[in-house]
């Protein structure tokens, strides 16, 4: 199966696309989505649906899985974080792909088997498991887009063992 898994965001998003099956997975694509902070709400939240859209056409998704919100300090962010949280969500039921929700400590503890690890160290174990190479490495927003769909991923498996 094909699966998404997003970091959502509404300056970045990252997005991380992986195929599992049974005893394998691998990298497939990754995308880190950029808003101008200038630019009309609307309008960034359209480049979300876009971004997500375009992935989930090209790669075939199955499942897709995006974290979800725990705490925010500032309402107005949580607000703004929940309009992209929303429209993220709605790219992929509008492609006919079912949507889960995952915790941070969720994600941290599937990928890393420790809930409070440092973004770092989730970084490193999903660069591991999927053996990406990269000069410099992948974003921290798209590392963790991957980690969201290793999460599903096994999540999806311990349900078909």
């Amino acid at each position: 199966m094909i699966y998404m898994g997003i970091d959502p965001g509404l300056n970045k998003t990252g997005v991380g696309i992986i195929y599992a099956e049974k005893n394998k997975v691998e990298y497939v694509a990754h995308r880190l989505i950029i808003t101008k902070a200038s630019d009309p709400l609307p309008f960034r939240l359209g480049s979300l649906i876009a971004g997500v859209a375009e992935l989930a056409i090209e790669h075939k998704v199955d499942m897709g899985a995006i974290e979800d919100i725990f705490h925010s300090v500032n309402v107005k962010s949580a607000l703004l974080l929940g309009q992209a949280r929303g429209a993220l969500i709605a790219a992929m039921i509008a492609h006919d792909i079912p949507v889960k929700e995952f915790t941070a400590l969720q994600i941290k503890k599937a990928v890393t088997g420790y809930g409070k690890a440092e973004k770092e160290q989730v970084k490193k174990l999903v660069e591991l498991q999927l053996n990406i190479v990269v000069k410099g490495g992948v974003p921290l927003d798209v590392t963790d887009g991957l980690a969201c769909a290793l999460c599903l991923a096994y999540h999806e498996r311990s349900n078909i063992i």
